[in-house]
């Protein structure tokens, strides 16, 4: 892989370092040699990128089968296989999206390999997803998507990325106001609840490094976000639990799931 004009391929990134997780190819060696490191020394951390993955794929397969044709998607990270628009509208072609990410090198990727079918549509805009005004207001997302209408609110795996000095539960709570009723939360979330004390010490050591930084939080912390939601079932569970038998076999579970429905 070339680095694209404007990233450094000699620091570590986050996403690149998730999307090599994935089986993705859009990461450098230093993006390697940070997520060889982090599986050596935690069991399981690559098997819980993937069925995290695959929790996506399967909650917008739910979700569209029940009739949600829009989706905006906060904290995409770098595109690949299975990104929501794809799943959805693999279902149900007029589906539409809205993808939103600050980073600059998750946006390079993205406007390579962000496509729709030709009945849908996919936007993809750079924002912060704690500044939630700036993106329900941005004139791409209502240019794509109707708030009168179900919308699926995607926060896959990028609460955790959110510390709590930027009040991660006021910002769902600002996005929840959005949704019409029968909108519907989908979230994913580190967590430290479903590992052993030695593990989870293993882990916080392992991920010290910038671009692995994330804060975990318990089942409880998790569960506030639902607030005005109706989870369905089978409720907040370990990711690869979520309406479906693991697609990786799990030696440990970092990562709670949970759909809402909101009221």
């Amino acid at each position: 892989m070339t680095a694209p004009h404007g990233i450094n391929p000699n620091v570590p990134h986050s996403a690149r370092v998730y999307d090599y997780w994935l089986g993705g190819k859009d990461n450098f060696e230093a993006d390697r040699r940070v997520a060889e490191q982090v599986i050596e020394a935690v069991p399981g951390v690559r098997e819980s990128a993937r069925n995290n993955r695959a929790f996506l794929g399967r909650a917008v397969r739910h979700l569209t089968r029940l009739g949600v044709r829009q989706f905006l998607d906060l904290g995409t990270g770098i595109p690949s296989q299975g990104n929501t628009h794809e799943v959805a509208q693999a279902e149900a072609p007029e589906s539409r999206v809205v993808y939103v990410d600050n980073d600059p090198i998750v946006m390079t990727h993205a406007r390579a390999l962000l496509t729709s079918t030709a009945e849908g549509r996919t936007a993809y805009i750079e924002a912060d997803v704690r500044d939630p005004q700036s993106i329900l207001e941005h004139p791409d997302v209502l240019a794509t998507l109707d708030f009168t209408r179900p919308v699926a609110i995607m926060m896959v795996a990028i609460l955790m990325h959110i510390s709590d000095d930027d009040d991660p539960a006021g910002l769902v709570k600002a996005y929840a106001q959005a949704l019409p009723k029968n909108g519907y939360l989908v979230v994913s979330h580190l967590t430290l609840d479903l590992v052993s004390e030695e593990m989870a010490g293993r882990y916080l050591k392992a991920t010290r490094h910038q671009a692995m930084h994330r804060t975990p939080r318990t089942g409880e912390q998790i569960t506030r976000y639902f607030e005005g939601f109706d989870l369905v079932e089978p409720g907040l569970v370990g990711v690869s639990e979520w309406q479906d038998a693991p697609l990786f076999p799990d030696p440990a579970t970092w990562m709670y799931a949970g759909v809402g429905r909101k009221r």
